[in-house]
């Protein structure tokens, strides 16, 4: 049932970015695309597409006869191509049963991919977390809420716009209290008889039902379908699959504008000023100008404030081009032909959007096109410059920038004739001109020619490249190249006179062999030589002291046009970006999601449709700016300081903490609802049990061994305490590998058609191993450790038993998040059954439990690693210290195995080092400051970081840069005793704290855990990984791209 909706999902996904209803044509595209959805939406939405390549794992596995998972395959295959360097292999002439039947093209494959490496890693990059965003993982445990994080929302076909809306309005939690408290006296319902009232009102059921589940369900995702069905008859998504985000905003709002107000005409009949609605999303307008000589002047109403991209680099460019419309000169404002216009807000809403019009309608192909040019937008924005209040100010200010601008025109227009200088169709730097021209006449020529006094010439011997130039003649004195390949710009020449040349004695012309190797003055007298040179270094230097005189006008005039606005009178009225609305696709056909900002985590998140990840601003650029694909925001929602501290109060405690008390102060009913839709997740957790054990063969068991013969889908309570363990690390080792142990599979279509599940299974089993084995043996790099890619990588290097290597990868292709379709199902159900019947004479279940359990404490290790290495970039000191210490108290337990077991011990120390020295700067400045609350964060710094830290580092191997570390701190606090500038009081702390700080080998070192890091997947942490070790040789802040 499960494999079907699933399957009847990714249809719906596909239906919804491309708006093609042709399962026929969606099939096709998907098996061109070998299962992958994103490059089926690529060959169906872009005209350029390229068809993905496949994956070709390369040569080479080990051996597999006699081991414990070949015995279980198929013994009919061909044997697999030599590997690449046959000393890496444990036995290199062996039959492999596992080994593909299409070896030979796999080797050619092999040798073929290197050059494939970027446009593959392209298509790893853009299909980032997708799968956790277009379908329903049927892991059970994956439908559960993880604690207090956000939940996402189901997609029930085109319902996309539905999601982004209402997750970036939950988010608000001023909306989210408007909604939840919503209520109505029974005599209001009574008297509300139009349609309209009465659907209002159930759609405002319906939305709180849905904003109760938000709250409190333990599902990953809620349903909306209820409150969605209210939708389709308005929309008529029948005619209308794609729902447009803003029109779909403008009717919510109407609804629950329309929905209010039956409470509001209870005490003040058609007032919509008491409106909640209106005073939480409206705002209003004057619009004054000129039309035809006349002055006019209105006030308006705004909900979406809509502004055009076309034509403008930024959000504040926008603006601006929306405030202000033509001319407004009111010495000219007689004239007919004079039409301008200002607009000036007159009252803000606290929550302000905007509407990014992003498509335009095609007159030449008659339909719309979407606008991909980039626009950026501020996390924070300044609506000061828009103000009716500020008016006189601003107008002054556009007057200047007005003039400034004008200015830098005429600026540049004076240095671009000096930096292409010339009449020919070729131009050049004036200074570069003046610069080869002294160098052409310093040249030593062919003969050298004495004065008229008779003293001999000296001449410079030129610099420039031995190449030949062809130049012509001009008028002006300007030789001018032809050929464009050189690095010279053209020459000029100043000509002798006719009595110079009749007073020189010029020397007949010389052999080609006895030519200078670069052009040269064949005759030039000393006098010549210098005269002209005197004046080309003259004005070289006039030359190039103008253009630095332009350069620094342009310079200051720019500086004075970014710094218009900066004025902190103009400064007073902050607005914070809360939400972006993002579309990928075309006018006619797309996806949306959204980006939010989390007060109470600060930090981005991401919600596309059930998937809600961890985000950043960097992704957010990359994904809302636009100007790269067809990926653009398309609603901005900025909140007012007012709005943003409303459940930011650090006096609430932590989120969850939060939830909880906004769930009870629920009605009895949406409580009850909350109760009620647990218990039913509980309830079809179990049924999905029952379903998944039906689905898996079971072993006939013998009477004997029927009650020591124990499948894979065991109850946890006939499980021992290893074999839980185990299966709990291996089941997430396999969860990481998700997506390339599903490439894999997704790769053996043809030997699945022609030969059965178990012939793909083997396919994939060899192919998967072979590309493990490979990235294993390359060498690694500062930015690249291979090791995060996979669990199998790890293994492989630090030379894991082949046995535990074997059941390890067998047990990622029996994952049950691979139930995608009928043959990945088919190949989990073969992958499983064979695990069942490897035994404990096979493979020691405790040495197994031991590998998983210290590849997982490898990636917590670089994971910790990574993490304080990019906070401390951010001079986050505090945050980074905790992290760094617990990498390097980690790792000293896996270098204890191994070097290759962890990760770098030196790098980890110093940056732990450089971290604890910056942090006691900190403490130190604090301690001094004579603040109270200010000593008092030095001093619980100092207790509960950097004292326990020095501890931890002085042992009995501490290196010597750690000890002189640690001396430099003690004689920093060493240094402030006995001070006159310090009072008495900050002596006695001194006093108290130096003994710890000197000597603490009798505590108990007590460090706290740092917090809980959502996992990233391989690509994430790779990629993470990558741009931290660039930024350390770089020197640079850390972008994870």
């Amino acid at each position: 049932m499960r494999v079907r909706e699933d399957y009847q999902m990714l249809l719906n996904q596909m239906k919804e970015i491309t708006e093609i209803q042709d399962s026929a044509l969606l099939l096709a595209a998907l098996k061109a695309a070998n299962g992958d959805l994103m490059e089926a939406v690529t060959f169906l939405t872009e005209e350029h597409a390229q068809e993905p390549a496949q994956d070709v794992a390369a040569a080479e596995p080990s051996a597999w006869e006699g081991s414990a998972v070949g015995k279980q395959l198929p013994q009919d295959v061909s044997a697999a191509p030599a590997p690449l360097n046959q000393d890496n292999l444990h036995t290199a002439n062996t039959v492999r049963p596992l080994e593909s039947p299409k070896a030979p093209a796999a080797e050619r494959d092999a040798a073929e991919r290197p050059q494939d490496t970027h446009s593959a890693e392209n298509k790893n990059r853009s299909k980032r977390k997708r799968c956790e965003v277009w379908g329903e993982n049927s892991k059970q445990n994956d439908w559960r809420r993880a604690g207090d994080w956000p939940v996402g929302m189901k997609n029930i076909g085109n319902t996309c716009w539905f999601s982004a809306v209402i997750q970036s309005l939950f988010q608000l939690p001023e909306f989210r209290r408007l909604v939840l408290g919503y209520s109505l006296s029974q005599k209001v319902l009574e008297s509300c008889r139009s349609h309209t009232g009465k659907r209002n009102i159930a759609f405002m059921q319906e939305l709180q039902s849905l904003f109760a589940l938000m709250l409190g369900t333990r599902r990953k995702f809620v349903d909306p379908s209820a409150a969605l069905e209210l939708l389709r008859d308005v929309f008529r998504s029948a005619e209308e699959p794609q729902q447009d985000v803003s029109e779909f905003t403008h009717k919510l709002l109407d609804w629950l504008e329309d929905a209010f107000q039956l409470t509001v005409n209870v005490t003040s009949p058609g007032d919509k000023s008491k409106n909640p609605m209106v005073q939480l999303f409206y705002g209003t307008f004057l619009t004054e100008g000129v039309h035809e000589g006349n002055t006019f002047s209105k006030i308006e109403t705004f909900g979406q404030y809509p502004l055009q991209v076309n034509g403008y680099r930024n959000l504040s460019e926008c603006l601006e081009g929306a405030m202000v419309e033509g001319e407004m000169d009111e010495a000219t404002a007689s004239q007919s032909v004079k039409y301008g216009q200002e607009r000036w807000f007159t009252k803000l809403p606290p929550v302000l959007t905007f509407e990014l019009s992003r498509f335009e309608f095609n007159q030449s192909l008659g339909q719309p096109e979407k606008i991909h040019t980039k626009l950026e937008f501020p996390q924070t924005i300044y609506m000061d410059r828009y103000l009716y209040c500020n008016k006189e100010l601003i107008q002054m200010k556009r007057e200047e920038m007005k003039r400034l601008k004008e200015k830098m025109v005429i600026l540049q227009q004076k240095l671009e004739r000096y930096m292409e200088y010339g009449s020919g169709p070729a131009r050049f730097p004036l200074p570069d001109m003046l610069q080869y021209m002294l160098e052409f006449i310093t040249t030593k020529p062919a003969v050298a020619v004495p004065s008229a006094q008779g003293s001999q010439t000296t001449l410079l011997h030129s610099q420039a490249e031995p190449r030949v130039l062809d130049v012509l003649s001009q008028p002006n004195g300007m030789l001018e190249r032809t050929d464009t390949s050189t690095e010279d710009g053209a020459f000029f020449l100043a000509n002798s006179s006719p009595q110079q040349n009749s007073n020189m004695e010029l020397q007949s012309s010389v052999p080609p062999a006895e030519l200078s190797e670069h052009p040269a003055p064949h005759v030039v007298s000393e006098e010549e030589l210098n005269l002209v040179r005197t004046c080309l270094q003259r004005w070289r230097n006039e030359i190039k002291q103008d253009v630095q005189d332009l350069k620094e006008s342009i310079a200051r005039t720019n500086l004075s046009i970014e710094q218009m606005y900066l004025d902190p009178l103009l400064r007073q009225v902050p607005y914070r970006l809360h939400a972006v609305l993002v579309h990928e696709g075309q006018a006619n056909a797309g996806h949306y999601w959204a980006f939010i900002y989390n007060q109470p985590r600060k930090k981005w998140l991401k919600y596309n449709d059930i998937s809600v990840t961890e985000s950043s601003w960097e992704e957010l650029e990359r994904e809302s700016f636009g100007g790269l694909r067809n990926t653009s925001a398309y609603c901005l929602m900025y909140i007012s300081d007012q709005v943003s501290c409303v459940g930011a109060d650090e006096d609430e405690g932590p989120e969850a903490v939060q939830i909880q008390k906004e769930v009870e102060a629920l009605t009895p009913e949406l409580r009850q609802y909350i109760q009620k839709d647990n218990w039913r997740l509980e309830q079809e957790a179990e049924e999905w049990e029952e379903e998944q054990s039906c689905k898996i063969p079971q072993m006939e068991p013998s009477p004997a061994s029927e009650s020591q013969d124990l499948s894979s889908e065991s109850r946890p309570d006939q499980l021992s305490v290893c074999e839980q363990s185990v299966h709990s690390l291996s089941s997430e080792h396999a969860r990481i590998a998700q997506e390339q142990t599903a490439k894999a599979i997704a790769n053996t279509a043809d030997a699945y058609e022609k030969n059965g599940v178990e012939a793909a299974l083997c396919e994939a089993f060899h192919e998967e191993y072979s590309r493990l084995y490979l990235l294993s043996k390359e060498t690694p790099t500062p930015q690249n450790d291979a090791r995060l890619q996979h669990v199998l990588i790890y293994f492989l290097q630090n030379n894991a038993p082949q046995q535990v290597v074997e059941r390890t990868l067998l047990e990622q292709f029996a994952d049950k998040n691979l139930s995608y379709d009928e043959r990945s199902i088919s190949i989990m159900k073969v992958a499983r059954a064979k695990l069942r019947e490897i035994g404990p004479d096979d493979v020691d279940m405790e040495e197994y439990k031991r590998w998983h359990e210290d590849y997982s404490l490898f990636r917590k290790v670089s994971i910790y690693l990574l993490t304080g290495l990019e906070l401390y970039q951010n001079r986050k000191y505090q945050e980074s210290l905790t992290y760094l210490v617990h990498a390097y108290q980690s790792n000293e337990k896996l270098l204890l195995k191994g070097t290759n077991r962890g990760v770098n011990e030196s790098l980890i120390a110093l940056y732990r080092r450089k971290c604890l020295l910056k942090l006691n700067e900190v403490a130190a400045s604090l301690f001094v400051s004579s603040e109270e609350a200010r000593v008092s964060e030095g001093v619980s710094i100092l207790n509960e970081q950097i004292i326990p830290c020095m501890h931890l580092m002085n042992n009995f191997d501490i290196s010597r840069e750690d000890l002189d570390a640690i001396e430099v701190m003690r004689n920093h606090w060493c240094s402030y005793l006995g001070r006159e500038d310090m009072d008495a009081k900050l002596q006695l702390k001194l006093g108290e704290l130096l003994p710890r700080l000197l000597d603490g080998s009798t505590e108990v070192i007590v460090l706290k855990e740092p917090p809980k890091i959502w996992p990233n997947s391989p690509y994430d942490l790779c990629s993470r990984f990558a741009a931290v070790m660039e930024s350390i040789h770089g020197a640079s802040t850390v972008t994870v791209k």
